[in-house]
């Protein structure tokens, strides 16, 4: 991907076999991950890291400690984005198989996962190609388009949350 969370890959030729008994040739495929980061990307500056909504903070922290600091609480948003591009790689786990082009999947952004502007990074801008990577299922990653975003909202069940 020329912006954001991508692959390269190079391949060679075998031009003489191994004769005589000599030893094979190694694997002809290389791959590996790679960070895109062309000039035409001015839109892409953020991925957005994504998992599951069954991690979702609701319930009580048995450890925490009155002395400990509460992170202050700020309202969560929804933002509603169309999948334009997924790697193989989704398709491997549950949850990020649902994550195939053309979908509208729900995003929410909760107060834990917030910078300090009060938003969380990758959400993208309307009509716009952002990038996406899941935090919890290796080589998961694509793009996708804004199309709404909802304020004070609760996303649906089997949607993401942006860490």
């Amino acid at each position: 991907s020329p912006c954001g969370v991508g692959t390269k890959e190079r391949s060679r030729q075998v031009s003489v076999p191994p004769r005589n008994g000599g030893t094979p040739c190694p694997d002809l495929k290389q791959r590996r991950g790679c960070f895109g980061n062309n000039v035409i990307c001015n839109t892409a500056k953020e991925v957005a890291k994504i998992l599951p909504d069954s991690f979702k903070r609701n319930f009580k922290d048995p450890w925490r400690r009155p002395h400990m600091l509460m992170k202050e609480e700020r309202d969560s948003y929804c933002v509603y984005m169309r999948v334009k591009l997924a790697s193989a790689a989704c398709k491997l786990k549950l949850w990020s198989a649902q994550l195939v082009r053309e979908r509208l999947v729900c995003a929410e952004c909760q107060s834990d996962a917030m910078s300090k502007s009060d938003r969380c990074a990758g959400d993208g801008l309307e009509n716009t190609r952002t990038f996406w990577t899941a935090a919890s299922a290796p080589g998961c990653h694509g793009a996708w388009v804004r199309e709404l975003s909802s304020e004070h909202c609760k996303c649906p069940p089997f949607s993401v949350l942006f860490v």
